[in-house]
């Protein structure tokens, strides 16, 4: 048995799947997806709420300081025998929770956790026009910032605008197409380094689809890439696939579409980024290929996979509907190969190719599998770590893995079904809301009180004083406890009736506190 046979097999006993036969949960459908509608709340500065009984579900987190945020409750899975050998670094993970086909057990939204996916921030996004996609951090003018695309979700591309918040969670732009394209698509977001933004978009056009079994006179959707300056919201680049890639490219089935209500995606880009020369690589699901686009004229400058590749693929090197194609330092690629809907493999992975532009060869340089053979219809996210490791979102299947640099399983992270993340991010982050920490307190059976502080966001939280006293001028400490997670449950042995949480950083400084509360009764 192999070292990678040893691994799968310790990672399915821990994960609680006996022997190497895995029922893996089925996830089916067109690439595209539709969500329903979110019965979540979306306050996020609610008045001092009253104490609560928590609900038994088992696959929500409930807070008693914050009955209005109830996110999906992450199972964690250590796929080392040590824990202290899995890596600390990055800190957080970004996640977009959201039920795949039908409302997940949880909020919708933008969802920061730590390593062991314990909750640490979470955005409520409610109703079919506030769907989160590719949450994460980035950096604008100098400075991290969290960021991410929302907007309604149609069947395979969405509309709607990039959304950027500052480290005190304020929204500082909202970022949107031009040139008359309306709404941008959900599948890219991102900042560059001169603080302008690269969207995508789906843009319908009459077209003659007679090569592909379709109508002469018939529509197709063609994929757009915008370079958007944040500030000013000029649009400094397009390209449309149009204009470049032919319809016959295109290894997607017509089937019903081809009409003016439902265009034919022939293309379907779902990623768009920066090559190491200032280019652009941009992804096509329905030609499974990776285009490097010049900046300057918008020139096809060579195909990667599909129909037409300019370059020869090695042994294991085919990928096939795939997603997220990243450039990487020393002439290679990221990205995550689906092979499914429909499959071209039995698994999905993450996968590294190394490029020799000089021979126009492609080979295999790394690959992750997951030891459950997860296949991935749709969505998925491929990041490179630090020090070689990766971080793999399995798209509509509902876990993000991470990989040494040898490929061996190190964490999992599995959302409740039928939750998912279209991308799934690690980075590290420093949260200092504006607004202050929650405090909420129920009586305590043994004795006295137990007061519940949360602080939503905060990153630099490490002990909770609890101030009490006859009236909200006349407080004193009456206990100290070290941050025990997003919620702090602390028993005091005093009466109040007025109650405060005080929240300590690392050397003891008073970071924030919350307002008074008069227990009730």
């Amino acid at each position: 048995m192999t070292e990678t046979d040893i691994s799968r097999r310790r990672f399915l006993r821990r994960a609680g799947w006996a022997g190497a036969a895995v029922a893996v949960p089925v996830t089916s459908g067109y690439v595209g997806y539709r969500l329903p509608r979110s019965t979540a709340s979306t306050e996020q500065t609610p008045p001092a709420p009253a104490p609560q009984a928590a609900d038994p579900t088992p696959d929500v987190h409930h807070f008693v300081s914050r009955p209005d945020l109830s996110p999906p409750r992450l199972t964690f899975t250590d796929a080392k025998d040590d824990e202290s050998a899995l890596p600390t670094t990055p800190g957080y993970l970004f996640l977009g929770p959201k039920g795949y086909q039908e409302t997940g057990p949880g909020q919708q939204g933008c969802m920061l956790v730590d390593r062991k996916g314990r909750p640490v921030w979470l955005l409520p996004l409610t109703g079919e026009d506030e769907v989160p996609m590719d949450f994460r951090t980035q950096t604008y003018r100098g400075e991290p910032v969290l960021t991410w695309w929302q907007g309604t979700v149609h069947t395979g591309y969405g509309t709607g605008v990039g959304v950027i918040y500052d480290s005190s969670y304020r929204k500082v732009a909202e970022v949107r197409t031009g040139n008359g394209i309306a709404e941008a698509d959900l599948h890219e977001f991102l900042l560059t380094d001169e603080d302008t933004a690269l969207l995508v978009a789906y843009q319908p056009h009459r077209a003659d689809l007679t090569a592909v079994g379709g109508p002469a006179d018939g529509w197709l959707h063609s994929g757009v890439v915008q370079e958007v300056d944040v500030e000013t919201g000029e649009v400094l680049f397009q390209w449309d696939s149009i204009d470049h890639v032919a319809l016959t490219e295109t290894e997607q089935k017509l089937g019903e579409q081809g009409s003016k209500d439902a265009p034919f995606d022939y293309f379907h880009i779902n990623s768009a980024g920066v090559d190491a020369d200032g280019d652009l690589l941009v992804s096509a699901r329905n030609t499974c290929a990776i285009y490097k686009i010049s900046r300057r004229d918008g020139s096809v400058v060579w195909r990667l996979g599909g129909t037409r590749s300019d370059f020869e693929l090695g042994d294991g090197a085919r990928f096939s509907w795939q997603h997220d194609a990243r450039a990487l330092p020393g002439d290679r690629l990221s990205l995550f190969d689906n092979a499914s809907s429909p499959p071209r493999a039995k698994r999905s992975r993450g996968l590294i190719l190394r490029l020799d532009p000089g021979a126009m060869r492609a080979t295999v340089h790394r690959e992750y599998v997951h030891p459950a053979d997860l296949l991935a219809d749709n969505q998925g996210s491929m990041q490179v770590l630090p020090e070689g490791r990766a971080l793999v979102g399995w798209g509509a299947q509902p876990y993000t893995s991470e990989f040494s640099a040898e490929g061996e399983l190190l964490a999992d992270w599995r959302f409740p079904a039928p939750d998912q993340s279209y991308r799934a991010w690690a980075g590290e982050w420093t949260g200092k809301p504006v607004d202050r920490p929650a405090v909420a307190v129920q009586r305590n059976n043994a004795r006295g009180n137990l007061v519940y502080a949360s602080w939503n966001g905060a990153t630099e939280v490490r002990r909770w004083r609890i101030l009490a006293g006859p009236s909200a001028q006349r407080l004193e400490p009456v206990a100290t406890m070290p941050r025990s997670g997003f919620e702090t449950a602390v028993a005091v042995n005093a009466d109040g009736p007025f109650f405060v949480a005080v929240a300590l950083g690392e050397d003891g400084t008073e970071l924030g506190r919350s307002d008074p509360i008069r227990k009730a009764g």
